[in-house]
């Protein structure tokens, strides 16, 4: 596991909406905004942050990065899926599906 990501944004109020909307189909013990006024999420001791880059470079795509979040159940992957769609996102290679080892995955 990870002890925290932290994603660029060109735009910090609009990734916060994705954010949260996708965020809201996951149990989290906190979500806000920290000291340095970057939208958080955590879970345990694991922290999901956004941020505009630190070096004043515009913000751009992992080319190839991804980031996995597991959730408790295969409908809780599909509203988590559904949510980050109805927010602008886009599946990056196929619609949510069960795997081959029973997983469902986005």
């Amino acid at each position: 596991m990870y002890s925290h990501v932290v994603v660029g944004a060109k735009e910090i109020a609009v990734a916060q909406r994705f954010y949260d909307a996708i965020f809201s189909h996951m149990p989290l013990d906190e979500q806000g905004i920290d000291k340095f006024d970057r939208p958080f999420y955590r879970q345990g001791k694991q922290r999901f942050i956004i941020t505009l880059p630190i070096n004043g470079q515009p913000a751009t795509a992992a080319n190839g990065g991804t980031i996995g979040f597991e959730l408790a159940s295969s409908e809780a992957v599909y509203a988590w899926h559904q949510a980050g769609i109805s927010h602008g996102g886009s599946s990056a290679e196929s619609a949510p599906h069960i795997r081959e080892d029973g997983k469902c995955v986005a």
